[in-house]
């Protein structure tokens, strides 16, 4: 959009020798500032990114992509949607389970989710088989009232492997009245997910079980399914219940866990927002070293004037000197930030080497050092950011420059 010749000037600008060194200082810190910042927010977001992977890959191996269950009481023909869950071609696989809330008294009293499976299908929707750490879901036979806790759980009821524990559950009414429903089992495995609302809130018995505990005949709560693309789990389960009889109940991962999504999506946007700030102090110094640029040049600008060069004319020298040092800075931060993201890991290492300190511990960090997740997107938009503060830093100087009176300005040369 730019004439030929006010280019060429600007360009020409931007690689001659300042006879104010001053004014190249601060076009340099210019270029450096845009660099930091555009490094920083990159390297960030790519962290953010890849923790909010993490927890999302860990909460899914735990849980299903999506459920079919039914409105307010006990799923009857669950073979039936487990069949035609098993059929669709988009399911990797479906199975019945049964989930209450439940009080669990050990040496101490925590509350937590019960949950009834069925061991061999358990490993086709979920790692739990592999998350363990003493015992086995294989114990978890029919009748056998054992229960698999998670790691957290089993410390904060202080029992081992073993021990009994008593689950109370929803109360249940009888001639006498309302009597809470009890049920001792004995702790049979216990298993680490690395996800804090698993390991601390989450206990596994038998379905068998769990169905006479509650008194729920041959009924389920629902069917999880495992989906082998997790976007499209929502519409999956939607047409599993449309062939169903009777209403039924459709959620995904996304809708259970909604809140916590948009806790770290807010979170990335605010510290996404804060970080553009470095830009911005860049692109302040962007204008104070341009608006510095035009005052020297004031008889460079006289004479281009004198010799035809319209005000626009001028402007456009300007603001392609601007927004060239813009493209630079932001390009050398975009280089930086992608290398300092593949590096981090390492960089990581270093540090605790050299301090001698662990700076992220396996017994007090569910994720262990900084995974890391590089988006086009993020660094597209980052880019784009940094390119309009530096073009739009570059508006000012240059109509100041166009405003520049021939006359005026060569009178005192």
């Amino acid at each position: 959009m730019f004439k030929p010749l006010p280019v060429a000037i600007g360009l020409r600008y931007l690689r001659a020798k300042r006879r104010n060194g001053f004014i190249s200082f601060i076009s340099l810190a210019s270029i450096l500032g845009i660099a930091i910042g555009v490094t920083a927010l990159i390297t960030t977001l790519a962290v953010m990114s890849g923790f909010q992977r993490e927890i999302r890959d860990r909460m899914l191996q735990m849980t299903q992509h999506a459920t079919v269950s039914a409105h307010g009481e006990p799923m009857a023909n669950w073979r039936q949607a487990v069949d035609a869950g098993n059929a669709d071609p988009r399911v990797a696989a479906a199975a019945p389970y049964i989930s209450t809330e439940a009080l669990l008294s050990g040496k101490r009293r925590e509350p937590a989710m019960l949950r009834g499976v069925r061991p061999d299908d358990e490993a086709k929707v979920s790692i739990l088989g592999e998350r363990m750490v003493e015992g086995g879901l294989e114990t978890l036979t029919p009748r056998s009232y054992n229960i698999v806790l998670g790691r957290e759980l089993a410390l904060w009821l202080g029992v081992r492997l073993g021990d009994s524990v008593v689950a109370t559950t929803d109360f249940q009414a009888t001639p006498m009245g309302a009597v809470p429903q009890l049920k001792r089992f004995t702790v049979s495995g216990i298993f680490e997910a690395g996800y804090q609302d698993f390991d601390r809130g989450l206990a596994v018995v038998n379905i068998e079980d769990l169905q006479r505990l509650l008194r729920m005949g041959d009924g389920v709560t629902g069917v999880r399914l495992q989906m082998h693309d997790m976007d499209q789990a929502y519409a999956v389960a939607r047409d599993l219940a449309l062939k169903l009889e009777g209403p039924y109940m459709v959620s995904d991962w996304t809708m259970e866990n909604a809140h916590l999504f948009r806790a770290l999506k807010l979170e990335k946007t605010m510290i996404a927002i804060l970080l553009s700030l470095i830009i911005a102090i860049g692109a302040f110094n962007l204008v104070s070293s341009q608006v510095m640029l035009v005052t020297d040049k004031q008889s460079d600008i006289a004479i281009l004037r004198t010799l035809g060069l319209t005000p626009r004319g001028v402007m456009q020298v300007f603001m392609v000197q601007g927004t060239l040092i813009g493209v630079l800075g932001t390009v050398m931060g975009v280089i930086g930030g992608v290398l300092l993201t593949l590096n981090l890991e390492h960089i990581l290492r270093l540090i605790e080497k050299l301090t001698g300190a662990e700076l992220m511990p396996a017994d007090v960090y569910y994720i262990t050092g900084l995974p890391t997740d590089l988006s086009p997107r993020d660094i597209t938009i980052v880019a784009i950011v940094a390119l309009v503060m530096a073009f739009l830093a570059t508006i000012y100087p240059a109509r100041r420059a166009a405003r520049t009176a021939p006359a005026e300005a060569l009178r005192y040369e």
